[in-house]
């Protein structure tokens, strides 16, 4: 069967957040998904069939990273509804039966995809003591993400102190059931984003995700209501970094970029 890697929220190979993607007639055993997201090794692997004609979606789409199964993941369904389009596979918006439910990605002329996904339910709560000393930023406020995440978003001072974060990753790992979201307000919004993010996920064995889609059901209503406008960008501003363009439409949240094939190959067990 064939197996790509995909660059997702980048128009660029190399930069944007890595996923592999694997079309299938079925699902194979879990631990057969398991063992072929470890060996991909990236964040996420995304696995997806074809389902009958005439449900409420159009394909199954399942996300792993090496350690474990998710419930929700942005770049690798951006790269999977990539793969189906670039391949022919399917044309026009593609609907994903998935945990979380149905995920629409329709295609632009441009060549971006935007999905459609659910708004993270933000709630505030305070700080646990240890997060300042495990992260190496005192926050201003946080926010626990909801379910489908199962992140703390973690409002620092700037965009400086975001870009200068070392945390202690084995630390971070006691205060969520997935990790950390650290963000800030963009220093200069002339530069074509808003907000700042990165992603630090030890439960998942990521411990800095490059651009993560899901992270950004959260801040898109997180920076929305304190900037004022529904429609942002927000740049992920990990060592690959990458741009997702963001839309808030009540308990929805539009997530919008582009994404580039770069290995395809065999895989052969």
């Amino acid at each position: 069967m064939r197996i790509r890697i995909v660059d997702a929220f980048t128009d660029r190979p190399f930069a944007g957040n890595p996923a592999g993607v694997l079309l299938l007639d079925s699902f194979p055993d879990d631990a057969w998904l398991q063992n072929v997201a470890m060996e991909v090794n990236h964040a996420e692997t995304a696995f997806t069939h074809r389902l009958p004609e005439d449900g409420e979606a159009d394909w199954a789409l399942r996300w792993f990273t090496p350690a474990t199964e998710v419930a929700l993941c942005g770049h690798a369904t951006l790269a999977a509804a990539h793969v189906l389009r670039s391949t022919g596979a399917h044309t026009g918006p593609v609907r994903f039966a998935t945990r979380s439910g149905v995920l629409i990605a329709t295609p632009a002329a441009d060549g971006s995809i935007t999905l459609d996904f659910p708004t993270a339910p933000l709630t505030p709560v305070e700080t646990p003591d240890g997060v300042a000393e495990a992260l190496g930023a005192e926050p201003l406020s946080t926010l626990d993400t909801g379910p489908n995440t199962g992140d703390l978003l973690v409002e620092v001072a700037d965009e400086k102190t975001v870009r200068g974060l070392a945390p202690d990753h084995r630390a971070l790992a006691r205060y969520s059931e997935r990790g950390i979201i650290a963000t800030a307000r963009a220093e200069d919004p002339t530069r074509g984003y808003d907000f700042v993010s990165r992603c630090f996920f030890p439960n998942v064995g990521i411990d800095e995700d490059p651009v993560t889609g899901s992270a950004h059901t959260a801040l898109a209503p997180f920076w929305s209501e304190r900037l004022g406008r529904p429609a942002l960008t927000g740049l992920q501003a990990s060592p690959r970094s990458g741009l997702v363009r963001t839309e808030v439409r009540g308990d929805r949240t539009l997530l919008s970029g582009h994404a580039v094939t770069v290995i395809e190959g065999e895989l052969l067990t």
